[in-house]
């Protein structure tokens, strides 16, 4: 399995502090069957920022650990980076990391809103062939809100990825509820962990899988487990097409 979103990178962001700490997140992603997982360290967000040459870096050290430590997982780089106006220069000049080298960019939007020039913007990397992927749309409050403000994103061309501590529960309730509206609405593609430590914000990663299957969406655990790898294959990801489901009519089955 393909984790496409993680903080795996140690020292340079709100992820791991230490080496040993990263390893420890390493062989725990070997004990929930990932095989692949993507460094995506926070860029040009307002509390972080690291920078292209400082994930290649990191990138190597964290590898020369692996092999020593023969750790079964292959590791890809790339970056979780803030929406802005200048986010289009920077991955058509190269300065940002798409995923795995993909034409996929993880985007991610402020918590609380989507802003003006969203739609613009995605227009813009669509006509560069690049396609933004939005980190955790459910965690989103305006998204969370009125789902059909991802559904207008989703309409001109970006795609969505859901966390998988947001459908286990892990966010709370509401996260959850919102994770799997936007699922049943078809408005999420990928999945992914969005893992920073092994205590606050563990992968969870089959967690949310099981919930899936519990709740009947197991067709969608497929889809996104082949989405995910179909990142590293540089293949187009499967697309469903959007259906904004009445959460009130089945939530409750679930709460």
């Amino acid at each position: 399995m393909v984790d496409i979103h993680s903080h795996i990178l140690a020292g340079v962001d709100d992820g791991p502090e230490s080496i040993d700490e990263a390893v420890r997140m390493l062989r725990k992603a070997v004990d929930e069957g990932i095989t692949d997982l993507i460094a995506t360290s926070h860029a040009y967000n307002p509390h972080y920022h690291v920078g292209k040459a400082a994930v290649e870096k990191k990138m190597l050290e964290l590898q020369q650990v692996i092999d020593e430590h023969s750790i079964p997982i292959t590791i890809h780089g790339g970056q979780e980076l803030r929406i802005q106006d200048k986010t289009v220069d920077v991955l058509n000049n190269e300065e940002a990391l798409t995923l795995a080298g993909s034409r996929y960019a993880l985007i991610e939007l402020p918590s609380s809103s989507v802003p003006s020039f969203t739609v613009p913007l995605i227009q813009q990397l669509m006509t560069q062939n690049i396609v933004p992927i939005i980190a955790h749309p459910e965690r989103n409050k305006a998204i969370a809100e009125k789902p059909s403000r991802l559904e207008r994103l989703i309409s001109h061309g970006a795609l969505a990825q859901v966390t998988s501590g947001s459908v286990a529960g892990h966010f709370g309730k509401g996260a959850q509820k919102a994770a799997m509206t936007l699922i049943r609405s078809n408005l999420i593609h990928f999945y992914g962990s969005d893992v920073h430590n092994l205590t606050t914000r563990p992968f969870l990663f089959n967690e949310g899988l099981d919930y899936m299957d519990k709740a009947h969406l197991t067709d969608y655990v497929d889809l996104f487990l082949e989405n995910n790898a179909r990142i590293l294959e540089k293949k187009d990801a499967i697309i469903l097409e959007p259906h904004l489901v009445d959460e009130k009519k089945w939530w409750n089955v679930f709460a």
